[in-house]
């Protein structure tokens, strides 16, 4: 009676209707809270505004906008409990293949002189379909052979980068047309991230793909048991994924008007680290694009922060990684929090 009479008691709150914040308006407060940090040491130390900077700003969003649509993909594998470790050298090896078959005629040295001037239809969809023959080649081995996620994308990590490195020689391929240019041009990148994030924000949360991809990370005996078919769905999950790395390759080709053998390096662990600091969890079966675009913004703004503080490379570079080892620490501490309080 004791406590039914405290829980009435006007004026204090209702323990028993207390719920956490998400994990999307905890990394909202967290983008807010580190971007009036760089703009209170924008003024102490170089006198100007960090945010109020439309040039800085626009680059930010760009730079963002890129590896963001990888991180959508990685999303998407995380959230089934596995991992994508080859999507940064999917999308160096087929920007290598797609800007082949994007050269314009009048460059004497063109990968394929015969097949030049072509309607950019064509090598989208070349480049495209590498992509996702990578990412399928990832879900066969990972759904049908039981290959543990980190092996099998580790390999195919080195191919792609091997495949890439073999293509053209190691040469860079330059010279696109006016048409696949203006796929990285202007605000052409940003929109494609935010359609394809509202594309599969969609997907995730209101169809049966959604469910099934939460499903088979909350508990894979239990969603094989409930009528799933897990191989079937890993594998789609995979060749998304491979597919959306192909686009970022394309969108990086086109926005630089070359394509080399080195591109993507280092992507795949950027568009991790966008997913966790996110709130994806790295056990699975937790996380939304939502937190995802949002982790993306907080990990632009961080690295264009330390750029615009003139911080040298290097010590960005020892940021970045501890940044990635931070938020696979703090999804742990969520996971221990959670399963102490049950």
């Amino acid at each position: 009676m004791a406590n039914q009479a405290q829980a009435i008691t006007p004026g204090k709150p209702d323990e028993t209707h207390k719920r956490p914040r998400s994990h999307e308006l905890n990394a909202l407060l967290g983008l807010v809270g580190i971007a009036l940090i760089f703009e209170i040491l924008g003024w102490m130390l170089q006198g100007q505004s960090f945010l109020f900077n439309p040039q800085r700003l626009s680059i930010m969003i760009l730079q963002v906008a890129v590896i963001g649509i990888i991180a959508i993909g990685v999303t998407q594998v995380i959230i089934t409990g596995g991992i994508d470790l080859s999507s940064g050298s999917v999308a160096g090896a087929t920007a290598m293949v797609a800007m082949s078959f994007a050269q314009v005629s009048t460059y004497p040295r063109a990968v394929y002189p015969e097949w030049t001037d072509l309607p950019v239809i064509i090598p989208l969809l070349i480049g495209l379909s590498c992509g996702l023959i990578a990412g399928l080649i990832n879900g066969l081995l990972i759904a049908f052979t039981r290959i543990p996620p980190f092996i099998a994308t580790l390999g195919m990590m080195v191919t792609a980068r091997g495949v890439a490195k073999w293509y053209t020689k190691g040469q860079p391929v330059s010279f696109p047309t006016d048409s696949f240019a203006s796929l990285g041009q202007g605000m052409t990148p940003v929109i494609i991230f935010l359609a394809v994030a509202a594309l599969f924000h969609i997907a995730l949360k209101y169809t049966v793909y959604g469910k099934h991809t939460y499903a088979i990370g909350s508990n894979e005996q239990a969603a094989r048991m409930s009528g799933i078919n897990v191989e079937r769905h890993l594998v789609l999950v995979y060749a998304i994924a491979g597919l959306l790395a192909a686009l970022a390759g394309i969108v990086v080709a086109a926005r630089g008007l070359t394509a080399q053998a080195g591109m993507g390096i280092m992507y795949e662990l950027d568009a991790i680290a966008m997913a966790v600091i996110g709130g994806v969890s790295l056990s699975g079966g937790r996380g939304s694009i939502v937190g995802t675009l949002i982790g993306a913004v907080i990990f632009g703004v961080i690295i264009s922060g330390f750029t615009f503080l003139r911080l040298d490379a290097y010590y960005q570079e020892m940021i970045k990684g501890a940044i990635i080892v931070a938020a696979v620490v703090a999804d742990v501490y969520r996971q221990r929090m959670r399963a102490a309080s049950r």
